[in-house]
Formats: C-alpha cells, structure tokens, sequence
C-alpha cells in the first residue's frame, strides 16, 4: 500500500469554470486515466501515489474502464487522510457514443456515478461529437451502429444532469469549432488533443475568444502511433529547449501549453514522471524557445478513421473535423 503520509501540496494553478455551479475551480493539470494494459490494483496505488505528490484533478471515462477503480482509491486516500473531504478533488468523466442518446445521458452518469463511489462529478463531457446504437460493445463502434448525434437533444439532458446535481459543470470533448454552436452557443469547456506538434491555433483562438477553457489531452502524444514519441518527445528542436533549460521535453511541453492558456491531463503512473509533471509552474519559456516551437510541422493526432463510414453521418475525416482535419 502506498505511503500514508501526505506529501506538502505544490501549488497548481486553478481556473473557474463559467458554468459550473459548485465554487470549486479546475486544477490546471489531471491525471489522465486512459491507461492501457494496467489492473485495478496498480491503478489505484497510482492514484493513490498522485493525490500524495498533489494531484487533485482526475480524468477518466465510462469508455476508458477506470471509474471503479478511481473511485476506490479515492475512498481508500479519504480514509487516510492524504485529502479531507471529497470537495477537494476536480473529478472528470464522459459520456459515451452507444448512451448519448437524450434519454440515456442521466442513466449513463447515474452508472458512472455508482462507479466513482460519489454523488456527484465535477465535469461531465461528451466523449464525441457522434452516437451509436445502445450496445453493450463499447469499443470498437461497429460501422453499422454509428448515427448523427441529436446535439439539441444531448445537451439539453447534459443540462437536465446538471440541474439535478450529479455534475458541477458539462462541456465537451473532440468538437470541431464549427461544431460547438450546434451543441450549444458557449459550452464553458473543450477538451481536445494538443502539443507542440499539434497546436491547435485556431481553435485556442477560438475559445479564448468566447470564454472556452481548454484541456488538452494526449500532450506529450503516445506511444505505439505515426504521431506520438517520435513526434512529440524526439522532436529536436523540443530537445534542444529542454537541455537549456535543464528539464525534460515532457516539461517543455506541458509548460507550453500552460503558457497557451490551457490545461490539460497527464497519463503516467511512473511516481518520478507523474513529480515531473508538476514542477512546471517556476519557470517560464523564450521567445527564442517559442521561435522554435512555431516552426515545428504540425502532425494531425488520433484521425479516428473507425467513425468515418459511407452510410454514418461522417463520410470523411473532413467531416469529422471540418477545417481542423
């Protein structure tokens, strides 16, 4: 069992999010819980290890199999004392393709909730802009089972959520610019994938403008992928910034998106990565580093080909993404 003793929070930076109801702001970095290949148990000793090192914000999804786990090792860092009360934590989930669906968004969070061991989330998010038939088969989605997503109709029930108190706040993840407005027209949050490699100006432009804050996912990118460590972490020119200012590219990265103005969540359960991580906040990069950045050749991250079909509401990527692809 890890270490009960709490270890002396770093002070990590907040934000308010414009919808939620509850006073308890965002934590600008999370521990993602996405994480392939890793049991119950280990997970929860990495939660467990993260709320120590001070860790207060948790991403995970209904899709990703981690909420019972997440909700357990928050029960076990309750009783020993590493937090004082479930009001100091930022918990995220998502709501999946197969359940968004206007009369299944409450009874999804309701599961998901049982999950967590909790009353209630902090952020609820719509996992993709798309819907599925209702089906035990989370993942892959079968080509056949993929439909066009009553926007009107999920929102209003991922409002119904919120007005019944099983979340704080809602937004979305994976939506274009062009389709933010059919969901609604200022959802307060969008989570979305970003890095040096993949900037997304635009759509930090975008947000910035109306007030949308943004977590970035997959921000050192991934393992096992075109764009992920040969991109992202063995970019030289992202090397050549880390060794000046002696720290890691996995720093180098996460500093700049916390210069864009954005959060994001970190997928790592290696205790000396996840301490990393948040010694961010001390130091700040050049303009000579960011001549650097901006001349890096951006690579589009996870296309997501398996929801394009010729009879599903994307025929194309460009469909998916619209200006973005």
């Amino acid at each position: 069992m890890a270490n009960s003793t709490p270890i002396a929070a770093i002070n990590i930076p907040e934000v308010k999010l414009s919808s939620s109801t509850s006073d308890r702001k965002m934590p600008v970095i999370g521990l993602g819980m996405a994480v392939d290949n890793v049991d119950g148990n280990d997970m929860k000793l990495a939660v467990l290890e993260a709320i120590r090192l001070g860790y207060r914000h948790f991403d995970t999804a209904s899709l990703y199999g981690s909420e019972k786990a997440l909700g357990e090792a928050i029960s076990e860092a309750l009783k020993l004392g590493l937090v004082n009360s479930r009001e100091e934590l930022f918990i995220t989930t998502k709501l999946w393709c197969t359940e968004a669906h206007r009369d299944l968004v409450v009874p999804s969070l309701h599961k998901s909730l049982r999950n967590l061991q909790m009353a209630y989330i902090d952020l609820y998010l719509i996992h993709w802009p798309i819907s599925a038939k209702p089906s035990d088969k989370q993942y892959p989605i079968p080509e056949e089972d993929l439909l066009p997503m009553d926007y009107k109709g999920v929102w209003e029930s991922m409002e119904e959520c919120q007005r019944l108190g099983l979340t704080k706040s809602i937004g979305v993840s994976n939506f274009s610019t062009k389709k933010l407005p059919l969901i609604c027209n200022h959802p307060s949050f969008r989570q979305s994938k970003m890095n040096p490699v993949w900037q997304q100006r635009k759509l930090g432009e975008y947000c910035k403008a109306k007030g949308i804050i943004v977590t970035a996912f997959s921000p050192l990118g991934a393992k096992g992928s075109s764009w992920g460590t040969k991109g992202v972490l063995e970019n030289e020119a992202l090397k050549q910034i880390a060794n000046g200012h002696g720290k890691t590219v996995a720093q180098v990265c996460l500093r700049w998106i916390f210069e864009q103005g954005a959060t994001f969540a970190v997928k790592s359960f290696n205790k000396e990565r996840m301490k990393e991580n948040l010694e961010i906040f001390e130091w700040a990069l050049t303009g000579e580093d960011y001549d650097k950045i901006n001349q890096i050749q951006q690579h589009r991250l996870i296309p997501k080909e398996e929801f394009i079909s010729p009879h599903g509401p994307f025929k194309t990527l460009e469909d998916l993404w619209d200006e973005e692809s």
